[in-house]
């Protein structure tokens, strides 16, 4: 006797109980005996509602094993099953809502972005780095920095450089810890400024002059330990003295003893901050694993694209001073985009399914956040009296430039900027083109070169993993 087995649970058979006999029977002679099992008859009308109710859970399923388990999870007992739904056991119900419920897939819900950029914070950067701009405006009259500006603007490149390669050294400490990163600035931030003021010392000579280079170059070196540490409202406190002084400068002479103490104040305020934050950081436990030193060659990329934006910035600024300090604000609006790119980027990445398709999506978030940069400077070098070409080409530069800096890239960038910085700056000794005219060719060759680089690389996928 022997009787057949269902691989798939759920069969008809299960209704039935087939005996067949030992014995050979005669042909025409059939002596199996079917014997029905007292069963339930499934009701279709209550299947139909619980699979209406269960219809985004089914659908997305790939077998009726995982509507079983969601039966399972929903609580639904052998009993249950039986008599409310007239289906003989777990896998028979399963197998009839599968059938049931058409198949479908929903897109998964979005997943959060990674780089979303902190508003707030890139605009107050801006901010806060054209905010010094205003104690020049204040001591003017006590040292006439145009007639004496050489002096200050060797310590600036000098602190601009060492700023940047500073900055970047720090940055990588700080993924050790941020005791680590607090013991390079304590060290790297005084010599910067004391590199700074011995570079403008030969040209400034003992008086006003030296005093306001070395003053710039102890701010600029402060308010960069506090730019890398994310303390940029306790810088904006401490420059409050500036911004109160250069407010009633319309309706008030407030002399000479507050002209020159109103900067000295948040000079005196920043290193104060400074010092806090530095010790609050030296204070916290050291990294538990060494992590490896990295090299001062790593950082020297960096602080050659410093040197280079800061000539470029002043070969512009020679002609349209105020459009340096457009460019100065745009830098919080710059990094936002820096952010954004990013996100955009693994958002296309996600999106696309072939490396040309991710290429030209690429090209596309690319564009369209170096439109986004350059556009708002249109109407704010007509403003300033700026012409808009070279500010715009000068802008494209330093953003394309730091683009690549932030995925890592550091050398390509600095050596662009650096060659387009000394064309630049050989214009008086050239023939033509010469003047104004040159600056404009140099940055349009850089932006060139720049976006060019920027799409073999960026364009790429394994970029943005």
């Amino acid at each position: 006797m022997s009787g057949p087995m269902a691989l798939e649970p759920g069969g008809t058979e299960q209704d039935t109980l087939a005996l067949r006999l030992a014995q050979a029977p005669a042909r025409g002679d059939d002596r199996t005996l079917a014997l029905r099992l007292p069963g339930h008859v499934p009701d279709p009308e209550a299947v139909s509602r619980l699979a209406a109710a269960l219809a985004d859970r089914i659908g997305p399923a790939v077998h009726p094993y995982e509507v079983a388990a969601l039966l399972e999870a929903e609580g639904l007992t052998a009993e249950q099953i039986k008599q409310r739904y007239g289906h003989p056991n777990l896998f028979s119900l399963a197998t009839a809502l599968y059938e049931q419920v058409p198949r479908s897939y929903p897109e998964p819900p979005p997943a959060a972005d990674p780089w979303r950029p902190d508003t707030v914070r890139c605009l107050l950067r801006g901010v806060l780095f054209a905010l010094p701009g205003l104690a020049y405006l204040l001591t003017a009259p006590l040292w006439h920095p145009g007639r004496h500006a050489t002096a200050p603007i060797v310590a600036g490149l000098v602190s601009w450089a060492w700023g940047q390669a500073l900055g970047h050294r720090a940055h990588l400490r700080l993924a050790t810890g941020r005791r680590e990163a607090a013991r390079t600035l304590l060290t790297g931030a005084p010599l910067g400024a004391a590199l700074a003021t011995a570079a403008a010392a030969p040209l400034a000579g003992p008086g006003p002059v030296l005093l306001a280079a070395a003053a710039q170059s102890l701010y600029l070196a402060a308010a960069g330990v506090l730019l890398v540490l994310a303390r940029e409202r306790l810088l904006l406190a401490a420059l409050t003295p500036l911004i109160a002084g250069a407010a009633v400068l319309p309706w008030w002479e407030p002399g000479t003893a507050v002209r020159a103490g109103l900067p000295l104040l948040a000079l005196v305020a920043t290193l104060a901050a400074t010092g806090h934050v530095l010790r609050g950081a030296l204070a916290t436990p050291a990294a538990t694993a060494g992590g490896t030193r990295p090299r001062p060659l790593w950082s020297l990329p960096y602080g050659l694209f410093g040197l280079a934006a800061g000539v470029l910035v002043l070969l512009e600024g020679r002609h349209e001073p105020y459009a340096v300090i457009v460019l100065t604000v745009s830098m919080g609006p710059a990094e936002w985009l820096l952010y954004r790119y990013r996100g955009l980027s693994v958002a296309a990445l996600r999106a696309t399914a072939t490396p040309a398709g991710f290429l030209l999506r690429s090209a596309a978030v690319l564009a369209g956040c170096l439109g986004a940069y350059l556009l708002p400077l249109l109407p704010a070098a007509w403003l300033t009296g700026a012409a808009p070409a070279p500010l715009l080409l000068l802008a494209a530069t330093l953003w394309t430039a730091l683009l690549l800096q932030a995925f890592g890239t550091a050398w390509p960038p600095a050596v662009i900027c650096l060659a387009a910085a000394a064309v630049a700056g050989l214009a008086p000794t050239l023939r033509p083109p010469s003047g104004p005219a040159l600056l404009p060719l140099c940055c349009a060759a850089a932006v060139l070169a720049l976006v060019t680089y920027a799409l073999l690389l960026l364009g790429r996928p394994a970029r943005h993993v």
